[in-house]
């Protein structure tokens, strides 16, 4: 993963991605109440609490100083966050990508209109030469969100996931550089 100096700004038509900051906190703690979120992602715990939340500003915060990864705040144009999109670095040029999105912002193609910006950023800015993403075989809609930007469905991968001690399977959906 090529190394920047600082935390990049992506905007689209409707959407700024930037750096998650200690302002959001509130906002992420209050949408991630939902227990659909931890139902349908694998590292996102019911109750989520300030520590949670906070634990997890701090790591984004490392993962960028370390060149490991990079967690993005969704933001409308107002600059208000309503959810979260990361390219996490796995090694090979290769990357994971993750989102959640706020409840109430369902149903609007934001993620879609993110994880095109975000696939776009991997392979221009970052290098990467394939980035993929999973997801539990009850969340269907996150399929249809990678198949949109150009994913193709890769892999079942059986037991992969464990949450709450129990094992998912969950689908890998990929893209790469130059198909």
């Amino acid at each position: 993963m090529r190394e920047l100096t600082e935390f990049p700004i992506i905007e689209t038509e409707r959407l700024i991605l930037s750096q998650l900051e200690e302002k959001d906190i509130p906002f992420v703690i209050e949408y991630l109440q939902d227990k659909v979120f931890s139902d349908l992602t694998s590292n996102i715990p019911h109750p989520y609490t300030i520590e949670h939340a906070e634990f997890w500003l701090k790591i984004s915060k490392e993962s960028f100083e370390n060149n490991t990864g990079y967690t993005f705040a969704v933001r409308n144009k107002e600059k208000q966050i309503i959810g979260a999109i990361g390219l996490h670095d796995r090694g090979d040029d290769k990357a994971e990508l993750g989102y959640w999105l706020g409840k109430p912002f369902w149903n609007n193609g934001y993620i879609t209109e993110a994880s095109a910006a975000l696939v776009a950023f991997g392979f221009k800015e970052l290098q990467l030469n394939k980035i993929y993403a999973t997801y539990f075989l009850h969340n269907p809609a996150s399929g249809r969100i990678m198949e949109k930007i150009g994913m193709e469905k890769e892999a079942l991968l059986k037991q992969h996931l464990k949450k709450d001690n129990e094992y998912f399977d969950v689908l890998m959906y990929s893209v790469l550089k130059n198909k």
